[in-house]
């Protein structure tokens, strides 16, 4: 941080294909420089503990996030983030930030977008360096744009947020899977992903042909003709003394400078779970909760079945109104 005091060692630490750092590397510095790709991030305080119930660091925050970049970047590549940051840990209070610092390296990619009386410039996230630069700045979850920068006003996903209360995440389950039929009945590939909070995110993969208003109306189409079908049990109700302990359906991500937890996104909370991207057989396991994967176990996932996304781009529709609003 800036004005702090910084003790720097002279040799310069690798991260290997495993996420172990350099044997050359001291466990206890205040700051130690490491290679990522053609960039040298300097990890300040790297014995600080983020997560206090679990003892995780936030050496190890970065190695998580420098091993799982090849598998995460293809998903916030292009898109403007914002950055949920816990400096002191998750135990003390967090922030959103949403402007790059100043302060930031001149590799860092940023885009300036418009907002309400001017423009912010933002974070693009393209490789492994800025990732793990994020992760030193005590970045837990970077959450992304539903557009890209280059067409921040055409979204290329569709995302519904099912918020569940607590302890019935089965219920979200079962919602995700109507959901699924719904949009099949319109000829739409739908993804499903546990946020590593509470629910989980289905996500519809866009062309990016029509703009937020009229995807939103969509999705708020199909959103109310899931409650009908289960109106006990399902809301689109932002009010929550309205909701009466029924799942939220929740459209309202679909607009401009919204944003949603980037998958394979740290959440700042004990155990350190992870928003996974989700098979949708997996649904149906009685076992499985919106933690079920966390920051120490969703590597071995990925290594022995693959990112389930990792076709999502191929499954693309038009979105414009005669094609994504057909019944």
């Amino acid at each position: 941080m800036k004005g702090r005091r910084q003790v720097t060692i002279a040799s310069v630490g690798n991260i290997d294909d495993k996420g172990s750092w350099g044997t050359a590397m001291s466990r206890r510095t205040t700051s130690e420089p490491i290679r990522v790709g053609r960039e040298t991030v300097e990890i300040t305080r790297p014995d600080k503990v983020l997560f206090p119930k679990d003892g995780i660091t936030k050496r190890e925050l970065v190695e998580y996030y420098r091993r799982v970049a090849p598998v995460m970047l293809p998903h916030l590549s292009g898109r403007p983030i914002s950055m949920e940051r816990y400096p002191d840990g998750i135990q003390s209070q967090g922030f959103f930030q949403k402007k790059a610092a100043f302060y930031y390296p001149r590799w860092i990619k940023t885009v300036s977008v418009r907002k309400q009386n001017g423009s912010v410039r933002h974070v693009i996230c393209d490789d492994a360096a800025t990732l793990v630069y994020l992760a030193n700045q005590a970045v837990i979850t970077p959450h992304t744009w539903l557009s890209h920068a280059d067409r921040p006003d055409n979204p290329d996903q569709l995302i519904f947020d099912l918020d569940p209360p607590d302890g019935d995440f089965r219920g979200a389950c079962a919602a995700a899977k109507g959901l699924r039929a719904l949009l099949g009945e319109r000829k739409l590939a739908a993804y499903v992903k546990s946020t590593g909070s509470r629910g989980l995110h289905v996500l519809v993969p866009l062309k990016g042909g029509a703009g937020f208003d009229e995807v939103r109306a969509f999705a708020r189409e199909v959103a109310a003709q899931l409650v009908r079908s289960a109106p006990e049990r399902l809301t689109t109700d932002i009010r929550k003394t309205k909701r009466r302990g029924r799942i939220f359906v929740d459209t309202g991500r679909n607009a401009y400078a919204q944003t949603a937890v980037a998958p394979y996104a740290v959440r700042p909370l004990d155990g350190a779970p992870v928003a996974a991207p989700l098979e949708w057989d997996e649904l149906d396991d009685p076992k499985l909760d919106a933690g079920r994967f966390n920051i120490r176990n969703v590597l071995d996932r990925l290594d022995a079945t693959g990112d389930p996304w990792k076709d999502l781009k191929r499954h693309a529709q038009r979105s414009g109104r005669h094609t994504i609003l057909s019944t």
